[in-house]
């Protein structure tokens, strides 16, 4: 029989309330947070101790940031306000992941699609950060298929696309970035070419023509689909060093030859962990898998905290410099969750070459142990912030702004909504998505786990069970999903 999962959801949350320290309550506030949880997220019973309790930690933070406004209802990722943000404290540099994740919700109200409009109309800050617009829709339309809304965003993608080309299209045919307005400031590579817008752009031109061709529109499918194409023999030549997708540091204008690579400085000359978006996205052909040798690599990426955003071996990994946000080796959940994202691909599409499916449990449930605060008493308590130390758990920006200006400030990323965690288990970890208006799942588990359960998936309440005896749920030995 499958137990009773909302009292596992209600024991979660009133431990969560119990030790929170509620400073910005927004549309939902912690009193409301179970009602609210039990009738809108998957509700999950596992094995791992750790990655369930960070499950439902990380779906009671991001209901924290559903806010009303004028112009519909949105997330935020700060709950207070920072002086960078766009109208009512609205910050776009995230919104794949926030989508990415709150897809996962029931969402009746339909709060989500009026944070996409929010966006494609272009009510807050549409290009302040690079973002991947059309490929999020699509995340979105997988689990709530509706081709009318598709239908609604589909010209609105296309200006978008239009004006990120205007805006950022490079005279070598890649788009030019600055690494402070790809969210990743302070990087050891710097402004350039870097694998991240690019890797955005092919994925939503490609995204922009599977929508046009299911709507119908085949003279614009075909234009996406070349223009994708076109993308990814350049960004193949410029970017892929042989071993590794890296940044050519550029000015905004900077001519170089557009046939090969040039050269690099060798102190700009580095891995970074955005090496590994292109995967994300499905790029990479199957010969260039050997890319993840270094995500295990302690010369490489792997920490005893995390996955730092530049390689160690780097003789400026690190490097000391006064901002908090700082993307020169630090461990940060956005980058670890488009990792781990583009790992569960990999691995689906490729098999375990370079990398294995225990690799990808083993890096998930770091990243879930990281969910930590210590406080100044030693007691431990739930907690997601902006930037990680590496080596010691601390969370650096919080550390940084603590000791340059004691006071409320230094909280400004308590319950920090500027990456995925619930996704990376539903879909990445036990391999569930929709398609066709199914549910599908294609596990990548451990070996020794003996069970799982997801219900409470979608409006259609559909249940993915795996019992591996039978003996837990009752239902046969196996696979299953009801509803």
């Amino acid at each position: 029989m499958i137990p009773d999962l909302k009292t596992k959801l209600r024991g979660y949350v009133e431990a969560f309330n119990a030790e929170d320290t509620e400073t910005y309550p927004q549309k939902i506030p912690n009193s409301g947070a179970y009602d609210y949880l039990a009738e809108q997220i998957p509700l999950l019973d596992c094995p791992d101790p750790v990655v369930e309790k960070t499950y439902y930690y990380r779906f009671w933070t991001l209901r924290k940031h559903w806010l009303d406004t004028p112009d519909g209802i949105i997330l935020t990722e700060f709950q207070p306000p920072v002086s960078w943000a766009g109208p009512y404290n609205s910050i776009n540099a995230a919104v794949g992941h926030h989508v990415r994740e709150a897809r996962w919700l029931k969402d009746p109200q339909r709060w989500l699609r009026e944070y996409i409009l929010f966006w494609l109309d272009r009510k807050g800050l549409t290009f302040d950060y690079s973002m991947w617009y059309a490929v999020t829709l699509e995340d979105y339309l997988r689990l709530h298929p509706d081709a009318a809304f598709e239908a609604e965003c589909l010209d609105k993608l296309i200006s978008l696309y239009g004006e990120w080309t205007e805006r950022n299209l490079h005279p070598c045919g890649l788009f030019w970035s600055d690494d402070d307005k790809d969210a990743m400031e302070c990087s050891i590579s710097g402004p350039g070419i870097r694998p991240t817008l690019n890797s955005y752009m092919i994925g939503d031109a490609e995204a922009i023509s599977r929508m046009a061709a299911r709507q119908g529109r085949w003279e614009i499918a075909r234009t996406f689909a070349d223009r994708a194409k076109v993308l990814r023999e350049k960004m193949d030549r410029l970017l892929w060093d042989g071993d590794f997708y890296k940044v050519i540091p550029c000015k905004r204008d900077g001519e170089f030859p557009a046939q090969t690579r040039p050269p690099v400085p060798p102190e700009e000359d580095v891995r970074e962990q955005i090496g590994y978006i292109p995967w994300m996205f499905g790029i990479p052909s199957a010969d260039r898998s050997a890319a993840f040798r270094h995500l295990t690599d302690e010369r490489g990426f792997a920490a005893p905290f995390g996955i730092t955003t530049a390689e160690r071996r780097h003789p400026r990994f690190m490097f000391p410099h006064g901002h908090e946000c700082l993307w020169n080796g630090p461990v940060w959940p956005f980058a670890t969750a488009q990792t781990l994202t583009a790992l569960a691909r990999h691995l689906r599409e490729h098999g375990e070459a370079a990398v294995t499916r225990d690799d990808y449990f083993r890096l998930l449930r770091q990243y879930a142990a990281s969910h930590r605060l210590t406080r100044p008493d030693g007691t431990s308590v739930m907690w997601i912030d902006e930037n990680m130390d590496p080596f010691t758990g601390e969370w650096t920006a919080r550390k940084i702004l603590k000791e340059r200006s004691p006071g409320s400030d230094y909280e400004r990323g308590k319950d920090y909504n500027h990456s995925s965690f619930c996704d990376l288990v539903l879909s990445g970890l036990l391999g569930i998505e929709g398609r066709d208006g199914r549910i599908t799942a294609d596990p990548i588990i451990p070996a020794d786990w003996e069970y799982f359960c997801v219900t409470n998936l979608t409006e259609k309440d559909i249940a993915v069970v795996y019992d591996r005896t039978g003996e837990r749920y009752g239902l046969g030995a196996g696979l299953h999903i009801l509803g």
